[in-house]
């Protein structure tokens, strides 16, 4: 197996799994608000975690608990308070695509700076880029480059995929009891992972 081919594999079987981030991405994908450059940032950002596990980080932050451990909790505390906004919003049971269009948008920078924090107060990419995908590069010498176009191809293709695919599911995100069990999935999820960080 190529360089190229395994970075990609091992990126796209990393970044599928659900998560806030990707949770994230869905929502707005669903209301279609800021898709292309929340599916920019997230691509830019993995591309560049994923080089700097390559080029051999991986090795220093493993040896650094302190910067694990602040990663973490740093990233647990986000993922609470985002997990009870969610449920706030399925209490509340007013979203639905037709109200977000009436409603004002959120602006670019807000949604940006929530799309940043989702990705660099997530432990789990540091973990899964640094570590992990900067580990594995190393079974590879010399074809560096290599491993980290195809891990961060895999990234992009994923990401602007789930953000413009989302688009699909906008008749059933019409009604509100849908935004319910979306609002209520999307913080189990974020809950379960702060809870695991603890």
């Amino acid at each position: 197996m190529t360089a190229l081919l395994a970075g990609f594999l091992l990126s796209f079987s990393l970044i599928m799994a659900i998560g806030s981030q990707n949770a994230f991405i869905l929502r707005q994908g669903l209301k279609a608000e800021h898709v292309f450059w929340v599916c920019l940032i997230c691509a830019i950002s993995d591309a560049t975690l994923i080089g700097i596990g390559v080029a051999g980080f991986s090795m220093f932050l493993s040896e650094s608990g302190f910067w694990l451990a602040t990663i973490r909790y740093a990233g647990a505390a986000f993922l609470f308070f985002y997990g009870l906004m969610n449920f706030i919003s399925a209490i509340k049971g007013q979203s639905s695509l037709n109200a977000s269009q009436v409603n004002t948008p959120s602006s670019l920078k807000k949604t940006l700076l929530i799309c940043l924090a989702f990705t660099w107060l997530n432990p789990h990419v540091y973990l899964d880029t640094l570590l992990l995908i900067g580990s594995v590069s190393t079974r590879y010498p010399g074809q560096g480059l290599s491993f980290f176009i195809g891990a961060s191809l895999a990234s992009l293709l994923f990401f602007f995929s789930l953000g413009y695919g989302a688009r699909l599911l906008q008749p059933l995100f019409k009604r509100a009891r849908a935004w319910q069990i979306l609002d209520i999935g999307t913080g189990v999820i974020m809950w379960s992972i702060a809870l695991s960080l603890i």
